[in-house]
């Protein structure tokens, strides 16, 4: 009896330290959140109706203004009465929070509690994904989830945008084939494709890693309950609403390159030969680059000698779609911080890639403001630094 006693008491110690290491997990995300909170305080003050403002307080937030601009403060809603420019998921979040804050008559007072909703809800899913991709880690479960908890960048760029939903559902996928279970691995994989079209870059690596293996019908299992997800939330509003679903894959076609990518370096900039590129061409090299890339990264999946992981290929795929795309917004480093510490967790080089992107981060409203048409305007940074940052951030990937 009292061997079984020892026993008992020895479970019921690790139970207790397991039970409270997550709630320390918790604990630092919600931390995280608040940080990230306290970072937009100048914003929900009212610098983000002051113009230049915001960018001088580093402080901008998408979620705010397109209550206004996504036309949720007048009723309508998401691609039926306005073609929101998200996918589906995401544009059904906006519509429930806005739901939430209707009954506030103040249309002002309603943007800020939309904000605030909004906010309450992606620290949630903060929450999230830093207990999920605790889970994907192992034996370095702890350390690990702290890591993404309190990422400066992922802090500062928390809640710019929608980004940490997407998040969320994306690790929470990878949390679900970790354990095997393909059929929920592939459901939260779909719901996470639906919400931003990121994910989708999982299901190469996951294809090439269950080739090698010989596990095949567990990628088959995991990619047709993604596709079964993805249908489910989308058919009912492409068939609701066609030019309103389809608003978001128009949008990404014709958008122009934007601040961040090295495809806006070279377009102000000017090289030879790159500079002055059209529309079209652009989004052919882009593509063509990342489908290299994809077979590049299906070569060395295959040919290592020793299997690799399935966050590192994840993660080598999306910084390879994110320095071949046409975009790199700040809020992007949400998706690749708990990648990059499942991927190769090594403090030193995670350290060094952190402070470039918040040195990029600060650059970039510094930047706003250079471009912004107010002599007055103070804490402007040039095209020169500007693009020191902006390159430094790409190059630092290297040293994760």
């Amino acid at each position: 009896m009292s061997a079984q006693r020892a026993t008992a008491s020895a479970t019921s110690v690790r139970y207790g330290v397991l039970a409270g290491s997550v709630a320390a997990l918790i604990i630092a995300s919600l931390l995280g959140g608040a940080l990230g909170s306290v970072a937009k305080a100048a914003c929900r003050a009212g610098a983000w109706n002051v113009g230049v403002e915001q960018y001088q307080a580093h402080c901008y937030t998408d979620i705010y203004p397109l209550y206004f601009g996504e036309g949720l403060s007048a009723g309508q809603v998401p691609y039926i009465g306005h073609h929101v420019e998200y996918p589906v998921v995401m544009g059904a979040v906006m519509q429930a929070a806005a739901w939430v804050v209707k009954p506030v008559t103040d249309p002002a007072t309603r943007g800020g509690e939309f904000y605030d909703v909004t906010v309450a809800l992606l620290a949630v899913c903060l929450v999230v994904g830093v207990l999920a991709t605790a889970y994907c880690a192992g034996r370095n479960w702890r350390w690990t989830g702290l890591l993404v908890a309190l990422s400066p960048g992922l802090v500062l760029a928390a809640f710019i945008n929608w980004d940490l939903l997407a998040m969320a559902l994306t690790m929470a996928a990878l949390a679900a084939w970790a354990a095997r279970r393909p059929v929920v691995a592939g459901l939260l994989l779909g719901l996470a494709v639906a919400t931003k079209f990121y994910p989708v870059i999982c299901v190469v690596p996951l294809f090439v890693l269950c080739l090698r293996a010989g596990r095949l019908r567990e990628f088959w299992l995991t990619a047709g309950s993604a596709a079964a997800a993805w249908l489910a939330v989308n058919l009912p509003v492409m068939l609701a609403a066609p030019a309103g679903w389809a608003t978001f894959y128009i949008f990404n076609a014709k958008r122009w390159v934007d601040w961040g990518s090295v495809w806006y370096f070279f377009q102000a900039e000017h090289w030879p030969v790159l500079g002055g590129l059209s529309l079209a061409t652009i989004n052919i090299a882009s593509a063509a680059l990342f489908l290299a890339a994809c077979v590049g990264v299906a070569v060395l999946a295959l040919a290592a000698p020793r299997r690799p992981r399935l966050p590192q290929l994840i993660f080598l795929l999306t910084a390879a779609f994110l320095l071949t795309n046409k975009v790199w917004s700040p809020q992007y480093v949400v998706w690749l911080v708990p990648l990059v510490v499942l991927a190769r967790p090594r403090l030193g080089g995670y350290l060094i890639w952190q402070a470039a992107e918040v040195a990029y981060f600060y650059a970039i409203w510094g930047y706003l403001i250079f471009v912004t048409p107010d002599p007055h305007a103070s804490g402007a940074v040039g095209p020169g630094l500007y693009f020191t940052a902006l390159l430094a951030r790409g190059s630092a990937r290297c040293c994760c």
